[in-house]
């Protein structure tokens, strides 16, 4: 039949043994967790993290599992920060198969009215989650195409449904999902598969919203109906695992919402 598959003797695999990957933000929360969950599946990983402290025991759980990993400080704002997480992938593996773009500002979960907010709180978010997006992207680019490669982009449910007194934040997470859909169809032809995913898991920053405003958690937990919000490694790393897996081969600018059911109209 036209159009479609002829290997048929292939077999769908979420295994990324000797992948090389690199995941900005990796220190902690989502980002290690998808860190962590790519070690676990044989990916060889670069922990790219702003603070080389906490992004190195990241590295060394991975390695404690039996994993292959490697930290670079990296602050995403900085191009030659990404370059040199790259060239980190290069020089241990040899090339990068994926990268992770899940870096995003401390500040995400500060609420301010528009009226209120600064220009500095703008321009951090724009910085990490736009511009930096921008330049992973096409730091990454000769390397994805040359393996047949995966961008993946964390974004966010606010992006698609908006989030009040978190407007940069949402506006931000926007653009993202605008960009993953464009990207997929100049980059789909050469070969390299971009999508996004959209978390809602226990990280610093939701621990910090729930700080921010202590009847969060109480009003959020009866909306998800799992109960309870994500685990970063064990309910959103396998969700990235399948998106930059063969598993997700025919799966191109797409944002994956993996929330427990909590976001289900978008």
């Amino acid at each position: 039949m036209s159009g479609t598959a002829t290997d048929r003797g292939w077999t769908a695999s979420t295994d990324l043994a000797g992948r090389r990957v690199v995941v900005t933000g990796a220190g902690r929360g989502v980002g290690a967790g998808i860190a962590l969950a790519f070690g676990g599946a044989g990916a060889r990983v670069v922990v790219a993290a702003h603070h080389i402290d906490t992004g190195e025991a990241v590295a060394a759980q991975i390695r404690a599992r039996g994993g292959e990993a490697r930290c670079v400080e990296c602050d995403v704002t900085r191009r030659d920060h990404l370059d040199q997480a790259i060239g980190a992938a290069r020089e241990a593996y040899g090339g990068v198969d994926v990268f992770v773009h899940n870096a995003t500002s401390n500040r995400s979960s500060e609420l301010v009215d528009l009226e209120g907010a600064g220009r500095a709180l703008w321009e951090e978010h724009a910085s990490v989650s736009i511009r930096a997006l921008f330049d992973c992207a096409q730091a990454a680019a000769p390397h994805l195409v040359a393996t047949g490669g995966s961008l993946l982009v964390l974004t966010s449910p606010a992006g698609m449904q908006g989030s009040g007194q978190l407007a940069f934040y949402g506006m931000v997470k926007g653009a993202q999902r605008g960009f993953i859909k464009s990207l997929a169809r100049e980059w789909g032809p050469l070969g390299v598969r971009v999508n996004g995913l959209a978390p809602l898991a226990v990280t610093p920053a939701l621990e910090q919203a729930f700080r921010n405003d202590p009847g969060l958690e109480a009003h959020l937990r009866p909306l998800i109906p799992m109960g309870r919000f994500g685990d970063p490694e064990t309910d959103i790393g396998p969700a990235a695992l399948f998106l930059c897996s063969d598993a997700a081969r025919y799966v191109v600018g797409q944002t994956l919402v993996v929330s427990g059911g909590r976001y289900t109209a978008l």
